[in-house]
């Protein structure tokens, strides 16, 4: 019977910037948290409408650099009942996108809210970390970020 190799392991701050690319966001702060089953991202403007007697979804979203908004459309893969932080359920729409993370890239189920109230504009929940050997350092921010990426208060990088 042959041995299958562990996947290596890939420890993570609790906050990092992550990417998004296939919807051309490279740089998102992001908070990991085990807490939360499904990912979020930040979106307002959210409609959905049908393309080729198919579902998708519009929305705005701002880049981290950005000072304006861009609007993106995306196929819907579901719809789900997800609690938000007060533990009250809301009905989201969820996308199928791909998740990069300390130089790794796989794809992940992402709801879309309003998290404006928010510190972070992303949630990576659990189901996004569980399959790819993802551990969090729970006293550690971004352990993974490029450091060009990372935003800065009087010249230093904030940890």
């Amino acid at each position: 019977m042959a041995v299958s190799k562990p996947k290596e392991l890939i420890v993570v701050g609790w906050m990092e910037r992550v990417g998004l690319p296939k919807l051309g966001l490279p740089d998102i702060a992001a908070k990991i948290d085990t807490g939360a089953r499904t990912s979020a991202l930040h979106a307002d403007r959210i409609e959905p409408f049908e393309r080729d007697g198919q579902p998708w979804v519009r929305f705005r979203v701002r880049h981290a650099r950005a000072k304006i908004g861009a609007t993106l459309e995306h196929p819907i893969h579901d719809t789900r009942d997800i609690k938000n932080t007060s533990g009250v359920p809301e009905t989201r729409y969820v996308i199928r996108t791909d998740l990069l993370i300390a130089g790794h890239t796989w794809r992940i189920d992402l709801s879309l809210t309003d998290r404006s109230n928010m510190r972070s504009a992303m949630i990576v929940g659990r189901t996004a970390l569980n399959a790819h050997n993802v551990a969090v350092h729970t006293r550690r921010t971004r352990l993974k970020t490029d450091p060009n990426l990372a935003p800065r208060r009087r010249g230093k990088a904030v940890q």
